[in-house]
């Protein structure tokens, strides 16, 4: 296999980071980062202290005891403990996100793109409609002509 014919690595690389979607892509983790940064705030300035008026404020604390004795903190701590709280935190934390992101993204944008196939299809079947009346005239023409020629024939 000679090398001219073969597409170099480089080659390979460049074209991959040419197309379209590796930018999408890259922006998307940029925003994404940004929007962490949104969520995050809104669990600990919200979401928190909400949860804290009914228990405590940081939902890392809640736990139960798989295998006793379970005693102490961090690193030394004893038994075998069941971090529930941590995963509700995440959960909550993700279905608010996945809410700010279908109220203020998804749902508007679908019902934007909805309105502008209304509009397009709109557009479209008023042109049939003219489409349709000139046809309509230009039919009528013809008629009128053939009548004409046909009233011409009978008299001669």
């Amino acid at each position: 296999m000679s090398e001219k014919n073969a597409p170099s690595v480089w080659q390979g690389f460049k074209a991959f980071l040419m197309r379209g979607n590796v930018i999408d892509l890259a922006v998307a983790v940029v925003i994404g980062a940004a929007f962490t940064k949104i969520v995050n705030s809104v669990v600990d300035g919200v979401i928190n202290p909400l949860v804290g008026a009914f228990g405590t404020q940081s939902l890392d604390g809640y736990s139960s005891c798989l295998k006793g004795p379970c005693t102490g903190t961090g690193d030394s701590a004893t038994g075998v403990r069941i971090l529930w709280g941590s995963v509700l935190g995440a959960t909550l934390t993700f279905l608010i996100t996945a809410a700010v992101v279908y109220f203020l993204m998804v749902l508007p944008m679908s019902k934007y793109l909805a309105r502008q196939e209304a509009r397009r299809k709109a557009k479209e079947s008023a042109e049939e409609v003219i489409e349709v009346s000139e046809l309509e005239v230009l039919k009528e023409i013809r008629d009128a002509l053939v009548a004409q020629r046909g009233s011409g024939h009978d008299r001669s």
